[in-house]
């Protein structure tokens, strides 16, 4: 079970024993003690906070005011991104969201804390993210300075250091050069600032196989980078990101065949949807083959090969080429799989103003729950024009 797992049973543990046992000063308690009527009202405002959230486009707090109805600790939330709006920074810090931890992505980003934290005199916890040579983070000799000077910041606690270089590694002498990149870096730290990091957080980049002719022996992968981590000298607090490697799995694409035809000996299926709702990692042109089935097709026996093509008006629109396919017929659904972790946002989903299509659950029992439906993205690109007032 995850760290949020965990804390989220524990939580759901205080609070049947402060229902089974109330005490004074309990918040908890205190509901109990008023009734359904009361608790639901909370859950109410709670509720509330979201929708406003949601409602002025702000995705951070969104995220923040979701987490609060959940009640998942503030010290489990992480507030990461290369660009962070400082109105929102600032909201949070002022509103008592300090328990979260923030990443510092640039000096600039630092010193916004920094004047945050001597504004309300609020305590505010960092991970300073070492950069790869990207846009992301900031440089050793950066985090150097930040470090010497830590003292100086009666209300920044500097808990560690962030790193992430990329997705889709199957290297592990390129995670060994990481490790011991960061293992260094924490040794430095310790030697020449006398600084002890609580906290390393490593985006290790696992990867997915997408794709039929990927080969990744995962065992070998994983077994190899837990040995890594147990030979380093610094010996910090390890927290993983594995991104895309657990939440690739947990998604699929549906796609009905809207159209079939043979061009010049090519057989061509075109669908309702296309590279504007869906984009593997690393797919161009489809010349990979992406794990895909017919629904309700997935036994019989593939009889010719398809080209499959999305319903934009571009020739890159090319979703898979040269698979093979059951008989099919226009209506029939395809089913690609593995798009659990950022299929919608690595896609160009306002390609042409086509519909975003619905997100369902799969719940425990077997039914699905709608928790998006589609929608029409044409009036997202329609401009918004304003009369003039005087």
């Amino acid at each position: 079970m995850s760290d949020i797992g965990k804390s989220l049973v524990t939580e759901l543990d205080v609070i049947k024993n402060r229902k089974a046992n109330p005490q004074e000063g309990s918040y908890t308690s205190y509901l109990f003690s008023k009734g359904v009527d009361k608790i639901l009202k909370k859950v109410g405002e709670e509720a509330t906070e979201v929708i406003i959230a949601a409602k002025d486009n702000n995705n951070t707090e969104t995220v923040a005011e979701i987490c609060d109805l959940l009640d998942i600790p503030d010290k489990m939330m992480v507030i990461s991104g290369v660009y962070k709006t400082p109105e929102v920074m600032e909201n949070m810090v002022a509103n008592g969201k300090c328990d979260r931890i923030f990443t510092v992505e640039s000096l600039t980003q630092f010193n916004l804390f920094k004047e945050l934290s001597e504004k309300y005199k609020k305590k505010i916890s960092l991970l300073l993210r070492l950069t790869n040579g990207s846009q992301f983070g900031i440089n050793s000799d950066e985090i150097e300075e930040i470090i010497s000077k830590r003292n100086e910041f009666e209300y920044l606690d500097i808990l560690g250091i962030q790193f992430f270089s990329g997705t889709q590694k199957t290297s592990l002498k390129k995670l060994k050069r990481e490790i011991d990149k960061l293992d260094n870096l924490l040794i430095l730290l310790k030697e020449k600032y006398d600084y002890t990091a609580e906290e390393l957080e490593y985006g290790t980049g696992f990867p997915v196989a997408y794709f039929k002719e990927d080969t990744i022996n995962e065992d070998e992968l994983i077994g190899g980078f837990a040995q890594l981590l147990n030979e380093m000298t610094s010996k910090p607090k390890i927290t993983l990101e594995l991104g895309r490697s657990i939440a690739a799995i947990c998604g699929k694409y549906y796609t009905h065949i809207v159209d079939k035809k043979c061009n010049k000996g090519e057989n061509y299926l075109l669908v309702d949807g296309g590279m504007n709702h869906i984009v593997y990692y690393g797919q161009h042109m489809a010349m990979k083959q992406p794990y895909l089935s017919v629904c309700g097709k997935e036994t019989e026996p593939c009889t010719e090969s398809w080209n499959i093509c999305g319903s934009l008006c571009s020739m890159n629109d090319i979703i898979a080429k040269q698979i093979s396919l059951p008989d099919i017929e226009i209506g029939d659904v395809i089913c690609f799989e593995n798009t659990g972790a950022y299929c919608m946002t690595e896609g160009i989903s306002l390609f042409l103003s086509r519909d975003i299509p619905s997100v369902y659950i799969k719940k425990e029992d077997g039914t699905y729950l709608c928790v998006r439906d589609s929608f029409e993205t044409f009036n997202l690109n329609k401009p918004n024009y304003r009369k003039e007032t005087n």
